[in-house]
């Protein structure tokens, strides 16, 4: 028979446990009990037909010692005469359902940690009401966590690398390893023009608050042999922080940008050009490079759904991009060396044009077949120079 048992019940508790909607009522959130839980019994027809059946159940689901209240209501055997049985179940109280669950001391740790907070830093108290499991998780945490975001306070954008925090204590790999819990917390100790809003993320977390972040770097090749940015240097392989490279003013007309590293090195020699080594989705590096806005730009990636996902982010930054092998005919013209997409995109994609849309549309619909791929290093070589032509 599938009548509510004491498992189901606790199993009913332990869901609002699992939302952290019981931690949350003990830091001001909304009060749960009492409250009335779901409760299946037999019906009237199994009152009669399975009448030891449901003794048992009653015996069960009346056990000793049980945390919630049972509410009766009579019914009428036709031989044994009124009965009682279990109508309602309910937990009254927020203690009775720890118990219930045996999370009660947890709950205690996380009373005594809603306390702490509330004496050192009482803003906080809201993320807590948010995040009550997370920050029982860290209940070890707390007070190098709060020494952080004092300092912070007292040390406004300090234009230093995080490795040079001086906080006694507080080691800044402990920084690093809690900084999405620190940015969610910084947020909201932390005045609004402390933070500049246009970093988000554990990426952007220096940035965000105002440490130094290690430079972003570009790497390049010079494809023209008469133009030489360092002298004597046959191979041309260079790497820039990515604000000298803005400041680069070379006599350069076209500029590729490759993922693959060995196309990247391979890439064959052609007048008033260069071949950066691309970053997948992260284009920050060129950001302030504004020279690329007058170069013609060819991004060749895979052929993909990511691959036309990366080219869509760069147009966000470099409108002017054009893509590179990442069409039918090249897509067509490899076949034997088609791969398969473990787990493609297929979101939409606004700054394709109309034949690259077609395609990526096709390739996350299974046009040809399932999650095909054609990666771009197994594009040969002499097709690679027919179209640079």
């Amino acid at each position: 028979m599938k009548w509510t048992t004491p498992e189901d019940l606790r199993t009913q508790v332990m869901r609002l446990w699992d939302r952290g909607l019981i931690l949350a009522s003990l830091c001001g959130g909304e009060e749960l009990f009492p409250r009335r839980l779901n409760l299946k019994t037999p019906k009237s027809a199994e009152l009669s037909t399975h009448y030891s059946e449901v003794r048992a159940w009653i015996t069960h689901l009346t056990r000793p010692n049980t945390p919630y209240r049972i509410e009766w209501r009579t019914f009428n055997h036709r031989v044994l005469g009124n009965n009682e049985i279990p109508a309602r179940v309910w937990i009254d109280s927020t203690d009775a359902a720890l118990r219930f669950i045996g999370k009660k001391q947890e709950a205690q740790t996380f009373v005594a940690l809603v306390e702490h907070i509330q004496a050192h830093e009482p803003a906080l108290l809201p993320w807590l009401r948010r995040r009550p499991l997370r920050a029982l998780k860290l209940c070890d945490d707390w007070d190098p966590l709060l020494r952080v975001v004092d300092w912070m306070k007292a040390h406004p954008r300090p234009d230093i690398y995080l490795r040079q925090m001086d906080l006694p204590g507080v080691h800044t790999k402990f920084i690093e390893h809690h900084r999405g819990t620190l940015a969610e917390l910084l947020d909201i100790a932390l005045p609004t023009d402390y933070i500049d809003e246009n970093h988000r993320g554990i990426n952007g977390f220096c940035l965000r608050y105002g440490f130094k972040d290690k430079p972003t770097r570009v790497r390049f090749r010079i494809l023209d042999p008469d133009i030489r940015l360092v002298h004597g240097a046959a191979a041309q392989d260079i790497t820039l922080t990515g604000e000298d490279f803005a400041c680069l003013d070379i006599p350069v007309e076209r500029v590729f940008i490759t993922e693959n590293e060995i196309n990247f090195l391979a890439f064959p020699t052609c007048s008033h050009s260069m071949i950066l080594f691309g970053a997948g989705y992260g284009f920050a590096n060129l950001a302030e490079a504004h020279w690329l806005q007058d170069v013609d730009i060819y991004y060749w990636g895979d052929i993909d759904t990511h691959g036309f996902a990366i080219l869509n982010q760069i147009r966000k930054l470099l409108p002017h991009t054009s893509s590179f092998l990442m069409d039918n005919e090249t897509l067509l013209a490899h076949r034997d060396f088609w791969g398969v997409e473990t787990q493609p995109e297929s979101g939409d994609l606004s700054h394709l044009n109309s034949d690259e849309a077609q395609l990526y549309t096709r390739l996350h619909t299974h046009y040809w077949g399932h999650n095909i791929r054609l990666e771009q290093e197994k594009i040969g070589f002499e097709f690679l120079q027919r179209h640079l032509i």
